[in-house]
């Protein structure tokens, strides 16, 4: 018998429904679970169990009289730590964030899920204001893997992978300027899917510009496909988001019966050398590839013919890194991670012509995928070349790389591109480790990629990921 905790959201609004449960059972079996895995992984900054019951008790009766909210209704959920919920404090991570109040305002896609009766558990962990691929920071300590608490979780989004991937609440909202909702999801065996830049609205807009994206962080693409349909809504605060949808995700991921057949997939094993993949990781992806074929995909190995940008993304995000310091006296500089100061330090000595020079890498590189994609619907890599790492450090013990941008090369050139770009699990290491397959799109062919992991999770990619004992 399925634990409460283990339940999909599509499941549980399901009983809901049916009146076989109540969101008041869901939100004590999820706040149950997480005083169960917190110890040992702490993937939460902050529960508020007393609210998340009130929230059930109201989505129950609005149930018990037929009438559910919206698309979430009951439904257990939380948020990373970067996004504001009102209510409570958002810290970041970072002991340089004042808590006191009002507190009263929500993120775009905060306010949608509250709008669609979501009940909120509370805030996940992050690295400080989110800099980096790995889950520590000075406030909450270290964030572990699900699968080996003395592993990471990945990052920035790692609080909402782990909490997913146990079960303390199945929906999580993440954000992702580099690999942010993909690297902890492929660590953690979750599904996670970083939409086209502007699909979900942001606000306060980000200081890493155009490269922060948020996305659902999930059980499977079903639910990440209800997801979308509740946070893409408009709001005005962020001018930058992008026109209506014309029809749902929900209804994209099961068009033409949610066949794939004759969609052209390129393959692309290492992105034309860009890291040495461990083999397990290749051997699992292969899998994954060779699942796609077999669902009546064109498959062809081939490299995108993209050069690494890895250092216009360093200008790029380390002078957004500077500039969310920027205001802090030399007290709270301090107060902050070590690693965050040696980044924003760099990223304050670029000059405008060297941000511009970065800007002018990230269009030629949007040119080269638009062109590629114009023959090519999908891209398919690993999601990372390796499994978790040691927890609380950035890089692999005996690595060689000194930022955490040097192990994870699949994904940070897909937030410069804005393309949507999805992390699906696709296998387990010898170890018994997570591994994730990377799906991405074309611009805007959001409901591409989440068809193409839904005819994945169909086919029972995800079923060689065992879940997590913790």
């Amino acid at each position: 018998m399925t634990d409460l905790h283990d339940l999909t959201a599509v499941q549980l609004l399901e009983r809901y429904g049916s009146g076989d449960l109540s969101p008041v059972e869901a939100t004590r079996a999820a706040l149950d679970r997480i005083e169960q895995i917190q110890p040992s992984v702490n993937a939460y900054s902050r529960v508020d169990g007393e609210e998340a019951l009130r929230q059930a008790e109201e989505s129950a009766e609005r149930w018990r009289r037929g009438e559910p909210a919206g698309l979430l209704d009951g439904v257990p959920v939380s948020v990373k730590d970067i996004l504001l919920m009102r209510g409570g404090p958002t810290l970041r991570g970072s002991r340089t964030v004042r808590t006191e109040g009002p507190w009263d305002e929500d993120a775009p896609a905060v306010a949608r899920m509250r709008d669609h009766g979501a009940v909120f558990l509370g805030k996940t962990t992050t690295p400080e204001f989110g800099w980096k691929g790995v889950t520590d920071n000075p406030v909450d300590g270290v964030t572990g893997n699900p699968y080996d608490p003395g592993r990471t979780a990945g990052g920035s989004s790692g609080g909402s992978a782990a909490a997913v991937a146990l079960g303390a609440g199945p929906l999580s909202l993440g954000t992702d300027g580099g690999g942010s909702v993909r690297i902890p999801a492929s660590f953690c065996g979750i599904f996670a899917l970083k939409p086209t830049y502007g699909r979900v609205p942001i606000y306060p807009a980000s200081a890493f510009g155009t490269l922060a994206h948020v996305g659902p962080m999930t059980r499977d693409a079903a639910d990440s496909a209800l997801l979308m349909d509740v946070i893409t809504g408009p709001d005005w605060r962020d001018w930058s988001q992008l026109g209506p949808l014309g029809g749902t995700f929900r209804e994209a991921i099961s068009a033409g019966g949610g066949s794939i057949d004759g969609l052209r997939v390129a393959y692309s094993p290492t992105m034309g050398g860009a890291a040495t993949v461990d083999p397990e990781v290749a051997a699992a992806v292969r899998r994954a590839v060779d699942l796609l074929a077999g669902l009546g995909a064109v498959v062809e190995e081939i490299d995108p013919g993209i050069e690494d940008p890895v250092e216009a993304f360093h200008t790029l995000w380390f002078s957004g890194a500077a500039r969310v310091v920027q205001p802090l006296g030399q007290e709270q500089w301090e107060l902050l991670d070590p690693g965050l100061r040696e980044v924003c330090a760099q990223g304050a000595a670029y000059s405008a012509l060297d941000y511009l020079a970065a800007v002018d890498v990230r269009m030629a590189l949007g040119h080269a995928m638009g062109r590629f994609h114009s023959a090519y619907d999908l891209l398919v890599t690993p999601t990372l070349p390796i499994t978790a790492f040691e927890a609380g450090v950035e890089v692999p013990e005996g690595s060689g790389h000194t930022r955490w941008t040097g192990w994870t090369p699949f994904t940070y050139p897909f937030n410069m591109t804005q393309q949507p770009a999805a992390s699906v699990p696709c296998g387990v290491s010898g170890a018994g480790l997570p591994i994730g397959v990377q799906l991405v799109g074309a611009r805007h062919a959001d409901a591409v990629v989440l068809r193409v992991a839904h005819a994945l999770y169909g086919a029972g990619v995800a079923e060689t990921v065992p879940a997590p004992v913790g």
